[in-house]
């Protein structure tokens, strides 16, 4: 009884080199377009002088909590490009004063002054023609005392 072994072929696995260099330029592709996107895209830095506002956050604590004590409480509405802003106190009365600010947005950082006129619900004002998206109403009433409210909400222009 004798056994034959089958003869080695060497043509038969000349290939498998090849597919692990072929993962490896996969690989290798890959890790070239991730680092090329990551280069030419968002620069990871939102804020300007970053470490310095951080450093300054226990006066924005100390606003946040001033502008809270006032009891103010704003209302902002945009309506057919027309800006309506409320302001009442604790006792839902309006407030009277000064008011002056703009649109900002954090898309782009594209800043649009907006001038404000009275009226008995509180100031209206016209929006210019904006791109459509995301802005932020950036006010701030300043009453016949000198007591100032920031006022921040973002809104949506279409």
């Amino acid at each position: 009884m004798s056994m034959s072994i089958p003869e080695h072929d060497p043509r038969r696995s000349r290939w498998i080199p090849w597919v692990f260099v072929g993962g490896m330029l996969l690989v290798l592709l890959v890790n070239v377009g991730m680092v090329v996107s990551a280069l030419t895209t968002f620069t990871g830095v939102t804020t300007g002088r970053a470490y310095d506002k951080g450093r300054a956050y226990n006066h924005v604590l100390e606003e946040a909590a001033r502008q809270d004590a006032l009891g103010w409480r704003s209302i902002v509405a945009v309506e057919a490009r027309t800006l309506r802003l409320a302001v009442q106190d604790r006792a839902g009365l309006p407030v009277p004063g000064r008011v002056a600010g703009g649109l900002h947005r954090p898309m782009d950082g594209l800043q649009l002054p907006l001038v404000l006129a009275a009226d008995a619900a509180g100031w209206t004002a016209a929006v210019p023609e904006t791109p459509a998206g995301l802005w932020e109403v950036r006010l701030t009433l300043t009453d016949a005392e000198g007591h100032r409210l920031d006022i921040r909400q973002r809104v949506v222009l279409r």
